[in-house]
C-alpha cells in the first residue's frame, strides 16, 4: 500500500502562483510514476502532468505545458507541481496518484493504483 497526502492548496487570483506537494508513505519502491490529476465540479478528472521515478521523464497536459512544472524528491518521496501563471480554468481539486505498473498509458487515470484525497485550489478572476 502508498499513502498519499496533498497540500499547498488554496485562493489566489489570476496570474498568481502555488506549489502542491504529495507526500508519500509506505511501499513507495513499489512507484514507477507519480501524476497530478485535477477535477472541477460536474466534470471528470483530467490529467495534468506525470512524472517516472527513474529518468524524471515529464509530460504534461497541453493546456497547462508552459505554467505548470512537475518535480519530485525522491529521498522525500515527494512530488511537486509547481503552477505559474494561474488562470480560472485551473480550478480545481487536485489529486496526486502512484502508479506501479510499467508499459501503461500514464495519461490514463487508470494506470495509477493509489491516490491521495485532493486539495482545493481556486483562482479568481
Amino acid at each position: 500500500q502508498v499513502q498519499l497526502v496533498e497540500s499547498g492548496g488554496g485562493l489566489v487570483q489570476a496570474g498568481a502562483s502555488l506549489r502542491l506537494s504529495c507526500a508519500a508513505s509506505g511501499r513507495t519502491f513499489s512507484s514507477y510514476a507519480m501524476g497530478w490529476f485535477r477535477q472541477a465540479p460536474g466534470k471528470e478528472r483530467d490529467f495534468v502532468a506525470f512524472i517516472t521515478r527513474r529518468g524524471g521523464i515529464t509530460y504534461y497536459a497541453a493546456s497547462v505545458k508552459g505554467r505548470f512544472t512537475i518535480s519530485s524528491d525522491n529521498a522525500k518521496n515527494t512530488v511537486y507541481l509547481q503552477m505559474n501563471n494561474l488562470k480560472p480554468e485551473d480550478t480545481a481539486v487536485y489529486f496526486c496518484a502512484v502508479g506501479t505498473k510499467t508499459d501503461i498509458n500514464l495519461v490514463d487515470r487508470t494506470a495509477y493504483d493509489y491516490w491521495g484525497q485532493g486539495t482545493q485550489v481556486t483562482v479568481s478572476s
